[in-house]
């Protein structure tokens, strides 16, 4: 048997939830190998509300990561928290030296509880260096404003917009992950275009806060499947249902967050079923 290789750049999120280990934990249940490239070490604080502490790694220190990774070879890749010009110029690069074709960029700007974007001057090095190296570009709502230069969508045909624009920036498909956050519709929907025709992916609607992690996980579900050769229509499918299942097992980890659940896809048992098995 053999064991499709994929590669994540991005952040480690020591509380478990998101980040590399996001990532890790999405391609293992998916089947497939995963090798990372850290970015940075992303703390919080319990004494400051959870506050969000980024502590960035050195750039030869990721290079060498980098080279670590590529001289195995790789079958897809996604990048996550980059932080910074100088580390998007070093994704970009090492995409265009190995021919990586199967890259999926997760547009990461923020951390999960901030609300500002960490270095701004990064959405102009995406638009420039990663969109037009990416199969797929999978921008949550506040990144699909961001990187379209206009207001956060709040609608479809908003995200529509947004995609439109995104994708003459390069990006040979825009996943714009609307989820449960407009209010206007009853399902969670997203949103991909292929630069001729626009995608619903729509699932029930949660009424959970327990979601940290989940654009990190769905973008890795993406990567997972491309690996193994699907379409990216067909991984998309994959991934909705892989992070709606794992949205719908999510759970407290403390006061402040609640992670998904990456098991939920692979067990197959409703929430109903898993939280009798639960113990608090």
């Amino acid at each position: 048997m053999t064991i499709k290789k994929v590669m994540t750049i991005a952040g480690s999120d020591t509380s478990g939830g998101a980040g590399i280990q996001a990532d890790l934990k999405t391609f293992q249940e998916l089947g497939v190998y995963g090798m990372t490239a850290l970015t940075s070490i992303v703390t919080m604080d319990p004494k400051n509300n959870w506050h969000h502490n980024v502590f960035p790694i050195a750039v030869d220190t990721l290079e060498t990561q980098l080279e670590t990774i590529l001289s195995v070879g790789i079958d897809a890749m996604k990048t996550g928290m980059l932080g910074t010009v100088e580390i998007i110029e070093l994704a970009a690069r090492k995409i265009d030296e190995n021919k990586l074709e199967r890259v999926v960029i997760d547009p990461v700007m923020v951390c999960k509880g901030e609300d500002e974007v960490l270095h701004p001057e990064t959405t102009d090095a995406m638009r420039e260096f990663l969109l037009p190296r990416a199969l797929v570009v999978t921008p949550n709502l506040f990144e699909a404003g961001q990187l379209a230069g206009m207001k956060t969508p709040r609608t479809v045909a908003e995200m529509k917009e947004a995609a439109v624009k995104i994708h003459e920036q390069g990006s040979k498909f825009v996943l714009i992950k609307g989820g449960g956050k407009l209010q206007s519709e009853e399902n969670a929907v997203d949103l991909l275009y292929d630069g001729k025709d626009f995608m619903m992916y729509e699932s029930e609607k949660f009424a959970t806060t327990y979601t940290h992690g989940a654009g990190c996980t769905y973008s890795s579900a993406i990567t997972a499947e491309l690996a193994k050769g699907k379409s990216v229509y067909d991984a998309v499918d994959v991934a909705k249902e892989f992070i709606t299942a794992a949205i719908q097992q999510g759970f407290k980890l403390n006061q402040y967050v609640g992670p998904t659940w990456h098991g939920a896809y692979r067990s197959g048992l409703s929430k109903t079923e898993y939280c009798e098995d639960c113990v608090e």
